[in-house]
């Protein structure tokens, strides 16, 4: 529209018109005339102006989260952090659980045998002198650990250290095929030779090949001469299988150990020897056989059919 005389007259005309109808809306109150128009207006642009809010509500939502997402992303972090530790002492705490168990056994092992021990770790697995089964234990000299000592566990005869260093000890498994310890079975005093075979039962050669041997019998450590490298009465194993006797003048057993050798953890090396042999009391008790539930049918014969009549004439 062009500024000309007319065009100003038209604005001040909506102006003056625009003023009256205010001032008639204010002076009518809720009467006022113009009320229905306002209504009409209300309900024509009312859906419109909640559509343009909705669409202008997610954005000002969006902005607020732009604005906060720092803080919540520090929180965020926080809480994985806060979790990462949880679960590192968690974790921290079954390890230390698992070993006070190890411990404990350990101690039992050694009242019972009345052996002195030195507590161990172990460090490292492998072929540390050139032998295939071996660990490396945390004590050394200087914890009086010496060549030729040996080495057990709460479940009993772990191997012999057979090198020393200052604060370290290499140990010789008893499942090594290089390894042997004289034996003695239990309640008896039949003796035999052990050997190491890797991942399977240790081979025992029994002196008597007449023996009577039966699956489940259990084997101990028989000691050696000045108690090295073997004290007496280490529990070995658990007979697995007997081989049937040929004439020959021995007899070949398979045993179980009672050592889990891939799960080496906490261990003992015995710098002092029992006074006395303790024969069988550091095996662990036998568990008692779970008795089998029997169920006696009893049968009582019936009549023959007739019976009693015959009986009458």
């Amino acid at each position: 529209m062009r500024d000309t005389r007319e065009s100003r007259l038209l604005l001040v005309l909506l102006i003056t018109t625009a003023f009256a109808l205010i001032t008639v809306d204010i002076r009518g109150g809720e009467d006022s005339p113009v009320d229905g128009a306002r209504q009409a207006a209300a309900t024509v642009f009312g859906p419109i102006e909640n559509g343009v809010a909705g669409a202008v509500d997610p954005i000002g939502n969006a902005v607020s989260a732009v604005r906060d997402s720092g803080d919540r992303h520090d929180r965020l972090a926080e809480l994985e952090r806060e979790n990462a530790a949880l679960k590192a002492e968690l974790g921290s705490d079954d390890r230390n659980r698992s070993r006070a168990k190890q411990l404990d056994k350990l101690l039992k092992v050694a009242g019972q045998g009345q052996y002195g021990i030195k507590g161990a770790q172990v460090i490292a697995i492998g072929a540390a002198q050139g032998f295939s089964w071996t660990i490396t234990i945390d004590v050394g000299a200087n914890d009086g650990v010496k060549r030729d000592m040996t080495v057990l566990n709460g479940d009993g005869l772990v191997g012999r250290v057979t090198t020393v260093g200052p604060n370290t000890a290499t140990v010789l498994l008893a499942n090594d095929p290089d390894f042997t310890v004289g034996t003695r079975m239990e309640a008896g005093d039949e003796l035999g030779f052990a050997s190491g075979q890797g991942d399977q039962p240790l081979r025992v050669e029994l002196l008597n090949g007449k023996a009577e041997i039966k699956k489940g019998d259990r084997l101990v450590t028989f000691g050696s001469q000045a108690d090295k490298p073997f004290v007496p009465g280490v529990p070995v194993g658990t007979v697995s299988r007997v081989d049937p006797s040929g004439g020959d003048l021995t007899r070949t057993l398979y045993v179980t150990p009672f050592v889990g050798f891939t799960k080496l953890d906490v261990v003992g090396v015995v710098v002092q020897a029992p006074e006395k042999d303790p024969r069988d009391t550091v095996l662990p008790k036998k568990p008692k056989p779970t008795p089998t539930p029997t169920v006696t049918v009893t049968v009582t014969p019936s009549a023959p059919a007739g019976g009693q009549d015959q009986q009458e004439q």
